[in-house]
């Protein structure tokens, strides 16, 4: 599954300028290398992507220029222990 949403996360990295000019300050959902939401919040695009796509099947990610708004946030139905 990390392998997954590593990808997502490469995509973003690689497209981060373009994204930036679309969508700066917004937070996106990633899934299949493609933007599948934008939204104002981390909370918001949680709560709205996990209606159609199962958690952990993509990531949310702050559209900012730069490294500083990177997040490794990890959301799963699945219990670790």
């Amino acid at each position: 599954m990390y392998e997954n949403l590593q990808k997502e996360f490469e995509f973003y990295l690689r497209h981060q300028d373009e994204l930036v000019r679309k969508y700066n300050g917004k937070v996106l959902a990633i899934k299949n290398e493609q933007v599948i939401g934008v939204y104002d919040s981390e909370w918001e695009a949680v709560s709205q992507t996990q209606k159609t796509e199962p958690l952990g099947t993509f990531i949310v990610q702050k559209c900012e220029p730069g490294d500083e708004s990177y997040t490794m946030k990890f959301h799963s139905r699945v219990s670790f222990g």
